[in-house]
């Protein structure tokens, strides 16, 4: 039987098994002093602890400053690749899923709620439905080819929508809206929605993630090697960043 795919803040640091390509040498192709790190962010936008893990981990790279060049990658995965165009109530799927009941799905939430507005993030008072991601990991894939920066700004709309908004992240009309506010091509955004694309690169990612072990969001990857999971409190990360790049607070 498969792993059922989790959201959650559960920690765990390994180092991830296997190649994960050719490790580059950042500092040396851009000239720059600073120890590099790359992040390999893989979530979900249905998973509330990656809003969460993302917030979390921007704080830390605030906090490390200018001692280190981090480069941020956002790569997906699907908590419910099966999930209907219509979607399933917030509650039911909880309950159904993880075999919890209502009111410790309801009590959850506030836990979540509570976390975020910690960091920042504003959570809808009532989660709606959950929703199929796949499209929306399709436009994140094509913001990436666009540059870092615009992939970020997608990813955050994305998130605010979906859990601030109750956007139907499935829907081509919103996406594509979603997108254009975070300044990417709307036109473009449509094209892409309108057919398979990039569809196979996602699930070629999918597969890679998880035939690494991993099946459970957020899961951060530093440097193609050393994996923390889970919607970690700010200094995890900050730990993190810290010993992958061998830099101590001065």
């Amino acid at each position: 039987m498969a792993p059922v795919a989790r959201c959650g803040r559960d920690a765990r640091s390994t180092p991830i098994r296997a190649s994960w390509g050719p490790r580059l040498q950042v500092a040396e192709m851009t000239g720059s002093p600073r120890p590099t790190v790359r992040i390999d962010f893989v979530s979900d936008i249905a998973c509330p602890w990656c809003a969460i893990g993302l917030k979390a981990l921007e704080q830390a790279l605030v906090r490390v400053g200018d001692e280190i060049e981090a480069t941020l990658h956002f790569q997906p995965f699907e908590l419910n690749p099966g999930m209907p165009p219509e979607g399933q109530d917030a509650i039911e799927h909880l309950t159904a899923k993880y075999g919890m009941t209502a009111a410790q799905a309801r009590e959850g939430g506030e836990r979540i709620r509570a976390r975020g507005a910690e960091l920042g993030f504003e959570f809808a008072p009532v989660r709606g439905r959950v929703r199929n991601t796949f499209d929306a990991h399709r436009l994140l894939h094509w913001a990436g080819l666009q540059g870092a920066g615009r992939q970020l700004a997608l990813k955050h709309a994305l998130l605010r929508a979906y859990f601030g908004d109750g956007a139907d992240v499935s829907d081509h009309a919103v996406l594509a809206g979603i997108a254009r506010d975070a300044g990417l091509d709307g036109v473009r955004a449509e094209a892409v929605l309108a057919t398979d694309e990039f569809a196979a690169e996602v699930r070629e990612r999918e597969a890679f993630h998880a035939a690494q072990g991993i099946h459970a969001v957020p899961s951060v990857v530093f440097n193609q090697r050393h994996l923390v999971q889970g919607g970690q409190p700010v200094e995890v990360f900050e730990q993190a960043l810290r010993q992958v790049a061998g830099t101590t607070p001065g």
